[in-house]
């Protein structure tokens, strides 16, 4: 067997939380390979709405393992809240989920020092969600790092209170103001009082060595999907660098983030909007400065689901999407929230960047970050709403032809096009479609 892949093709938020509980009947087992509560996976069905941030979006089903990966690092208040929150709606994750031992911890000053950072670019900043994201997978690097294999330790506080101190003598070298020095609206005792009984919540969630549970799960035919967050434009490598994630988001993150060979690598799902979003600092060639971005988002309630930050919007990136398919080797494509788009009477996509007087087909290191001109086609909008709709051919023509074109340019079928926020607002195409 192989293990399946699903990931984000452009800046994040591109519906992968939906898709992925969508496709959790098709597979044994669901596992989260890199990132960590900077996340936002939104899932709609039965009316309810839920947003996961460290917990992989096939916890909802019951029969199915979810599995945190060592490639995630995980924030104990963070990740007691979300369990919590669970328990409260009849799910039990102490059934079905599972921590990779060697997933690194994210410390109270983690935070702290994400924010003091943040602050300190002044006009500089990269958009951080400040949730402690890049400095702990700097202790990572730097081999400075807390895994949660360790809090079983008996020297854990010990090594907990070293990594403290160092932190605060990184954080006191920025001079502070003292409104950088909260968490959540806490001070930093209030606050490392609560991750601690956080800590204490999640022990009895199993953990594991992921490395041998995925491998001998492959070996023993289960099928596994691989969740990423983030998106390909955020990779820490190939994204528009410095204003990026910490971790890698493709497809070859899978192989560091949860332990298995490249050659175990199967389908991978590369999933994007039928236009584009982003949230903080860095390039955004097609981003829209007009009523056209601010109608797409108030229609898309594009709105951070971690952050609550506006999104910034903009017309689909196909020379940024055509990159993001060759690293990522994609292999199905899954268009969502084309439904945003139902009443624009034209809709544009974005087919050459333009830098002086030389057009551009794909983004090599410089274009990503050039001020660039994007070169639109203008296509007309199928103003019909189509969230209702259950088959493919049903749906407007004007749409089929926007998604055949896109196939066209992308060179990989869209397989499944979502029309909404919820589970059965979603077709899944058959090759002859």
């Amino acid at each position: 067997m192989k293990i399946d892949v699903l990931l984000g093709l452009q800046w994040g938020d591109e519906g992968k939380g939906k898709i992925t509980d969508v496709l959790t009947p098709e597979y044994d087992i669901i596992a989260r390979f890199q990132g960590g509560p900077n996340a936002g996976h939104t899932l709609e069905f039965d009316g309810l709405k839920h947003v996961l941030h460290t917990i992989p979006s096939g916890i909802f089903h019951a029969d199915k393992a979810n599995v945190i990966g060592n490639g995630v690092i995980i924030d104990p208040f963070t990740l007691a809240k979300e369990i919590r929150k669970l328990r409260v709606m009849g799910v039990e994750p102490s059934k079905n989920l599972l921590i990779s031992k060697r997933a690194h911890l994210i410390v109270p000053t983690h935070r702290l020092l994400d924010a003091v950072q943040e602050a300190s670019k002044g006009t500089s900043k990269i958009g951080s969600t400040l949730k402690g994201i890049g400095p702990a997978y700097t202790d990572k690097s730097a081999r400075n790092g807390l895994r949660i294999g360790d809090v079983k330790s008996t020297d854990f506080k010990d090594k907990f209170n070293a990594q403290k101190k160092m932190h605060f003598k990184a954080i006191d070298s920025y001079n502070p103001e003292p409104d950088w020095l909260k968490i959540e609206g806490m001070n930093p005792d209030e606050y490392e009082k609560l991750w601690f009984e956080g800590l204490d919540y999640i022990s009895d969630i199993q953990l594991i060595d992921s490395e041998i549970f995925i491998n001998q799960s492959l070996k023993a035919g289960k099928r596994i999907l691989a969740e990423g967050a983030q998106g390909t434009m955020l990779d820490v490598d190939f994204g528009t660098y410095p204003f990026v994630t910490s971790s890698n988001t493709i497809t070859a993150g899978v192989c560091a983030g949860l332990g298995i060979a490249p050659h175990s690598i199967g389908r991978v799902f590369g999933v994007f909007k039928a236009y584009c979003t982003r949230v903080g600092s860095g390039p955004f060639p097609t981003e829209l400065h007009s009523e056209t971005g601010e109608r797409m988002r108030k229609n898309g309630n594009e709105f951070g689901s971690t952050t609550g930050r506006p999104r910034r919007c903009g017309w689909i990136d196909l020379p940024a999407l055509k990159y993001a398919v060759m690293l990522n080797g994609v292999t199905d494509l899954v268009m969502m929230k084309a439904d945003v788009l139902d009443d624009f009477e034209k809709i544009s996509i974005c087919t050459q960047y333009k830098i002086g007087e030389t057009l551009y087909d794909f983004p090599g290191y410089e274009t990503l970050n050039s001020p660039i001109k994007p070169v639109l086609e203008d296509f007309k909008g199928w103003q019909t709403a189509i969230s209702n709709y259950k088959a493919w051919e049903e749906l407007p023509q004007g749409f089929r032809h926007y998604v055949s074109n896109l196939e066209s340019v992308l060179n990989v079928p869209i397989s499944i096009v979502s029309l909404g926020p919820n589970r059965d607002q979603t077709i899944i195409r058959k090759s002859s479609d």
